[in-house]
């Protein structure tokens, strides 16, 4: 069963309960499954870790074709015909490997809906909506901040006594936060939202990676609640 937890929430109220125990909580998601009728999940468990597994070996072949087009800078011009064809190779797998996960993803109807939401924000693509779709399944079911803290882009403090240090971001998921970096290297060229918060951090002097950082935030925090109002983007959400 799929159910947005502020939509039980408002069940609740709606029927008068107010207490809260397990047993209570319990009882209550088996009435509002039996009242409401959600959809049922239709991603099975095993296409779930199909899509993980494409992901982590698209993640290889993105490293190879690095490490080769690395190599195709130092090396002599005359070895440059032995570098090409496997580069070719590469990108025709990585092609291959993006063409069966937009097939799993038209195969269920949740995360297809899912997909389109979150490649609707400009700037957006396909690699972080595969990142969010196979390593995020929270997405849409968390409040704004957990969501942050998930990616690995919510500042936490560094207080003890007198001492006041800098607030940094720790922890979260760094395969999505990488991939949502470099989606925002895009956003703040193509993105007339994204890029005036960018511009405007670096004229209060901010460091630029603290601003990409800032944007990325967000960036979560739209697409958190896009995905879970089911709502397609629109500029004044920023």
């Amino acid at each position: 069963m799929i159910a947005n937890p502020v939509n039980i929430k408002r069940f609740a109220g709606a029927i008068g309960q107010k207490a809260k125990t397990d047993k209570l909580d319990a009882q209550l998601i088996a009435y509002f499954g039996e009242a409401i009728k959600p959809p049922l999940s239709s991603l099975k468990p095993e296409q779930m870790r199909l899509m993980s597994d494409l992901l982590s070996r698209r993640r290889q072949l993105m490293d190879m074709q690095t490490m080769e087009k690395n190599r195709s800078q130092i090396m002599p011009k005359t070895l440059s015909s032995l570098i090409k064809p496997i580069l070719t190779a590469l990108k025709n797998q990585i092609v291959k490997v993006d063409l069966k996960l937009q097939k799993l993803i038209k195969e269920c109807d949740e995360y297809e809906a899912k997909n389109n939401i979150i490649q609707s924000v400009p700037g957006v693509g396909n690699v972080v909506a595969f990142n969010l779709l196979s390593d995020m399944p929270e997405l849409g079911y968390v409040n704004n901040k957990e969501a942050a803290s998930l990616v690995g882009v919510a500042p936490f403090n560094r207080e003890s006594g007198a001492y006041q240090g800098k607030r940094m971001i720790r922890g979260g998921r760094p395969k999505i936060r990488t991939a949502m970096y470099m989606a925002m290297m895009s956003a703040i060229q193509c993105n007339p939202k994204f890029k005036n918060i960018y511009q405007r951090m670096i004229a209060a002097g901010k460091p630029k990676k603290v601003a990409i950082i800032a944007c990325i935030r967000k960036l979560v925090v739209i697409i958190n609640s896009m995905v879970r109002d089911g709502v397609m983007w629109d500029p004044k959400m920023v």
